[in-house]
């Protein structure tokens, strides 16, 4: 026993404090949740978490303990080394191989029988703990076996060759498990690791998983939108779909594939989308007489149905929008929301007789994309229309809102509406016969436009702070989580919870979405944590002191601000707190925005504004050879030591339609001699 109790500090000596403290926690909540009797995939989560620990912390002791046991004495040197395969290989026994064998073979069952993702996912994290624990055990082994000392010359040569070797490996077999396990712990913990202003990425990626937003798919570049996201959208489609209809516009529905020989029958078109779209070439065994392509946009797919529909100028206006799923294979690195290979979008395709009723809708349709992102999602954009280089391909010009991503310093395009002239109304042969001119045909004026689920993602990159999301009002699930507090001691809890279930009904009477937490198992201080994490903008606090005042206590998830209110007239009070932060959050986006947005006249200051992280808005004479000039001469820079320092070349975002005419001003790039007549906004963008 006292050599057992002499051995124990020197396995704890391989075992950091922090480690230590880890393993200690982890099993609290594990029994915890057992006790508890919570979710079995949710135990069996933790639990493989709380084994990765301790195989972190197994893998540590051992190679600790690999030194003191590696003093043998002169004499004993030639049996050691001997003996050192053997041991090498006993690093990882059989028995740990046949588990870890055993474990993969169930992970591949499960995916392949698409089995729960919460049993794939606690089954996986099993399979990495035994992984950690074999290259822990691997590592220590070659250490042992480094340490004796050879006795001949040749010999210690090559057991010095040798310790370089399984050295270096052991070490990048250490910092993989340490790595996976970070990763593990960071997943399972429930708060955010990483700082926006420091990694956006990681951030970004962190945010969308713990709160609920998304779910990662096997095929890549695609996402799975859980409620928590899907609910944003629902409330975009219901104000979008309810102004278009004041418009006369009705939805309808398309099919998902495209015939090769529509497809391409419009090449400017095409060729702009050709390197994205997905073929289906096969049904079962059988090739298909046709490839059918899955639609990358809808033009192609719907205008041979207008060529059908359209023959008198009474059958003008068509106006259909639909509601639906594009696929664009992305081979740039894809982000959730942002570029995703697949999403999901309104497009509307409208046909005219008359061009300035065609053009007059143009600009109606974006007038509501720019209240889709201000009124709705507080996120402050400018109207405009793009270059020659940036327009719609096939279209006769494209107008925009583009938003700006304070954190990275990078423009992103909001929602497009295009006119397209009668450019495809004479590849697709769309006429009415002339009112006028009996017998007499001409072809019809067409715009499209879209938006699509890239707008949640602009939303969370704006908005989210280092504690999760912060979600405007307007378009949150919940606007109002209602916790009971002061639980602890003599109090009448289902008082205070009734109280709670009161407040939550007369929000509800007044239009508020609201909701109680009235989890048991769950304290105070983890739902206030959970909640900001999902970003609700308000939380009313209900303890037994505000029972007895007819009050709440209120806290602001976008500054934390904290006060009281009355739940006297509590419906309209709220309503008016809930407005106030929807402007309180466009303020402050407005005013960041615009602090990044400088008038540059130089060249010379073209460039260090751009590393700056701001958008330049500059003369520019709108010829595309230009601005590819421009984006080469701007590709690189930024601060070398910021790992947040956009390095891409500049493009324009659009030319404002709120601008100044130029009058003798020369085009920004000093290669260039033409002539500007207004300013466009340039920026790197997404």
């Amino acid at each position: 026993k006292p050599a057992a109790a002499a051995a124990a500090p020197a396995a704890a000596a391989g075992v950091s404090d922090e480690l230590a403290a880890k393993i200690t926690a982890q099993g609290d909540l594990v029994r915890k949740l057992k006790a508890e009797k919570a979710d079995k995939a949710k135990i069996d989560a933790e639990v493989a978490t709380l084994k990765a620990l301790k195989a972190q912390a197994e893998a540590g002791g051992a190679a600790a303990a690999a030194p003191a046991a590696a003093k043998p004495a002169a004499a004993a040197a030639a049996p050691a080394a001997a003996a050192a395969p053997a041991a090498a290989a006993a690093g990882v026994s059989d028995e740990l191989a046949a588990k870890i064998a055993a474990q993969g073979d169930l992970v591949r069952k499960l995916k392949a029988e698409k089995a729960d993702k919460a049993k794939i996912d606690a089954e996986v994290a099993t399979l990495k703990a035994l992984k950690a624990q074999a290259e822990g055990a691997g590592a220590a082994a070659p250490a042992a076996a480094a340490a004796a000392p050879a006795a001949g010359g040749d010999k210690k040569k090559e057991a010095k060759g040798g310790e370089k070797k399984e050295a270096k490996g052991g070490e990048k077999k250490d910092a993989k498990a340490a790595a996976a396990t970070k990763e593990a712990e960071d997943d399972n913990l429930l708060g955010i690791t990483v700082k926006k202003e420091e990694h956006l990425g990681n951030w970004y990626a962190q945010v969308i998983k713990k709160s609920e937003m998304i779910e990662y798919y096997d095929v890549a570049g695609c996402i799975i939108l859980r409620p928590w996201s899907y609910n944003i959208w629902e409330h975009i489609m219901e104000f979008f779909d309810s102004e278009i209809k004041k418009l006369g516009v009705e939805n309808s529905y398309f099919p998902l594939f495209v015939p090769k020989s529509a497809l391409e029958r419009e090449k400017e078109h095409i060729a702009d989308f050709a390197p994205e779209v997905a073929w289906v070439t096969k049904a079962g065994n059988s090739e298909l007489p046709m490839p059918l392509a899955i639609r990358p946009t809808s033009e192609t797919a719907m205008y041979p149905s207008f060529a059908k529909w359209i023959h008198s100028h009474r059958d003008l206006p068509i106006k259909l929008n639909q509601w639906n799923n594009v696929v664009r294979w992305e081979f740039k690195q894809t982000t959730p929301f942002l570029r995703t290979r697949e999403f999901l979008w309104q497009e509307g395709h409208t046909a005219f007789a008359d061009k300035a009723e065609s053009e007059k809708e143009v600009l109606d349709i974006l007038e509501l994309y720019r209240r889709v992102y201000e009124e709705l999602l507080a996120v402050p954009v400018v109207k405009g229309r793009k270059t020659l280089k940036e327009k719609f391909a096939g279209g006769d010009y494209t107008t925009t809102v583009e938003g700006f991503i304070t954190a990275s310093g990078r423009g992103i395009q909001g929602a497009t509406s295009h006119s397209l002239g009668q450019n495809f109304s004479k590849m697709f042969d769309i006429q009415y016969e002339d009112p006028q001119n009996p017998g007499t045909m001409k072809h019809v004026w067409q715009n499209s436009w879209g938006l699509t689920t890239r707008t949640i993602g602009v939303m969370i990159m704006l908005h989210g702070d280092n504690k999760g999301l912060v979600l405007p009002p307007r378009v949150a699930r919940i606007q109002v989580i209602i916790i009971p507090t002061g639980l602890a001691g003599k109090v009448d809890r289902k008082e205070i919870e009734d109280k709670c279930t009161e407040i939550k009904d007369l929000l509800v009477k007044a239009g508020v979405r609201a909701e109680t937490d009235l989890r048991e198992h769950y304290s105070p201080p983890w739902k206030y944590n959970h909640w900001e994490l999902k970003g609700v903008p308000l939380r009313f606090e209900v303890g037994p002191r505000d029972v007895k005042a007819n009050k709440v206590f209120v806290c602001k998830r976008l500054d934390g601000s904290k006060f009281d209110i009355s739940v006297d007239g509590i419906g309209k009070r709220t309503m008016e707190l809930l407005d106030a932060v929807h402007n309180e959050m466009l303020t402050k986006t407005t005013k960041e925005r615009d602090e990044h947005l400088v008038k540059v006249d130089k060249w010379e200051d073209f460039m260090p504004n751009l590393d700056r992280k701001n958008m330049v808005f500059a003369p520019f004479c709108e010829r595309p050879v230009c601005e590819e000039a421009i984006k080469k001469d701007t590709t690189g820079g930024g601060d070398p030591n910021d790992p947040t320092a956009p390095s891409m070349g500049a493009k324009s975002l659009c030319i404002p339609f709120e601008n100044e005419v130029l009058s003798g001003w020369k085009c920004i790039h000093p290669a260039c001699s033409e002539k500007a007549t207004r300013r466009t906004l340039f920026g790197r963008s997404y």
